[in-house]
């Protein structure tokens, strides 16, 4: 079954949910992940794009949108679209739950200040807690 971890950001955090998603997406590479960020639409995309190449000076993570790169060089994907690819750690920012959510081993849903990104986290936490998955929670500083 699927693990489901909320990272949450504490308030006064640095960075927003993008960067927490950035910093989760490198660790779990950096561990030997596949990683598939989901995300709303193609600015969001774009937007999670551009912070992979410059939220660290000295790191590099190879990455790219689903579709176009080379999945086998790019062990990190970016998509707002249903993803066939199989990874073993989906990010989600998007504001619901993605429909493929299961067929990853785990799930990381990122959660900052914004009452919106609050508010769309705790129904995302509701519907896999009604459904039986297996939940952590997590505040990040």
């Amino acid at each position: 079954m699927t693990r489901i971890d909320f990272y949450v950001l504490k308030p006064g955090s640095r960075g927003n949910r993008y960067t927490l998603a950035a910093r989760l997406a490198e660790k779990a590479w950096r561990h030997g992940h596949r990683v598939l960020i989901s995300v709303a639409g193609e600015e969001e995309q774009r937007h999670m794009d551009r912070l992979l190449w410059t939220f660290r000076d000295i790191a590099f993570i190879p990455h790219g949108p689903l579709g176009a790169v080379d999945p086998t060089l790019n062990p990190v994907l970016i998509t707002c679209a249903e993803a066939d690819e199989e990874h073993d750690v989906l990010i989600n920012l998007r504001p619901d739950v993605p429909e493929f959510f299961s067929r990853f081993e785990r799930v990381a849903e990122c959660v900052d200040e914004e009452p919106g990104i609050r508010e769309s986290g705790r129904q995302r936490y509701r519907f896999y807690r009604e459904r039986g998955y297996p939940l952590n929670t997590h505040e990040v500083a």
